[in-house]
């Protein structure tokens, strides 16, 4: 079979957003800009016959860590070895690093053959915008009136590696809305929302303090319309989180297991709100 193994072009990140979505993972509606700026080259096709039939991302951040992600293979090309040479190119790209992976729960054994241990499960929450009668307080300001480079410095408290690039497309992308939580002078928490196939999700979120992290997802429920389905992707052992998802009645609909192979230079549990960011999803 014609089939070849080549880098993405840019104007074909959204066939793999398209194939996202058909596999029912409810991407944003501008993830694939952002995704292609983290690192332009992590992003791979197979095309075969002269069509784009698979994909798979290997984004390096700042050469410490890397994540395998967009690992798919459109179904009626599946069991032909379209997606092992797909594997075999992106864990070359990222021979060294850390790297973790989201996957579901089915591809465990796939995943521990090919060297990754779980790390944690996750689990998508999905509940409906409400609107309250409070005044949001005062130290909730949006994400784009904070310094970017504090921002940055925050962010590396709980992401493993620099990713300033992401972070700069990410808060400003349209249908998107970004709110802080400033105290005394310092970012104490942060989140955004953005727009997705279905509904909104809302990811990073991150804070100090429980109180903080429940003040910004309710700001953050009510920057979209009425009612509207909400998304929240939490870590298992994230007691907090998943505090928070009971308190704001939402309900499971979707899990995932992270895997990580070459572990214990610089990914950490996430126990705590702030231990680890609630999933970009």
């Amino acid at each position: 079979m014609d089939c070849t193994i080549r880098t993405m072009r840019p104007d074909e990140m959204e066939i793999a957003i398209e194939f996202a979505a058909l596999e029912g993972w409810n991407p944003g509606l501008h993830d694939a800009a952002c995704f292609h700026a983290a690192d332009p080259g992590a992003f791979f096709v197979a095309e075969c016959l002269g069509q784009v039939v698979g994909c798979i991302a290997a984004v390096s951040y700042a050469g410490c860590f890397g994540f395998i992600g967009l690992y798919i293979v459109a179904p009626a090309w599946r069991g032909q070895g379209i997606g092992r040479r797909l594997w075999a190119g992106g864990i070359a790209r990222l021979s060294g690093q850390v790297v973790g992976l989201d996957g579901v729960p089915a591809q465990q054994d796939y995943y521990r053959r090919n060297g990754f241990s779980l790390a944690w499960q996750n689990v998508r929450f999905a509940g409906m915008a409400q609107r309250t009668a409070h005044t949001d307080p005062a130290q909730i300001v949006p994400l784009g009136a904070i310094d970017f480079a504090s921002l940055c410095v925050d962010d590396r408290r709980i992401f493993p590696a620099p990713r300033e690039t992401f972070l700069r497309c990410w808060i400003a992308m349209p249908d998107a809305t970004g709110l802080a939580w400033l105290e005394h002078g310092r970012v104490a928490g942060w989140g955004v929302i953005r727009r997705c196939r279905e509904g909104h999700k809302i990811g990073p979120l991150v804070a100090d303090r429980p109180a903080i992290a429940n003040a910004l997802f309710v700001a953050l429920c009510e920057s979209v319309p009425w009612r509207d389905t909400v998304f929240l992707d939490v870590p298992m052992p994230n007691a907090d989180a998943l505090a928070l998802a009971q308190a704001q009645g939402l309900h499971s609909v979707f899990e995932t297991c992270a895997h990580v192979c070459g572990a214990g230079t610089c990914l950490r549990t996430p126990t705590s709100l702030r231990g680890h960011d609630i999933r970009t999803g």
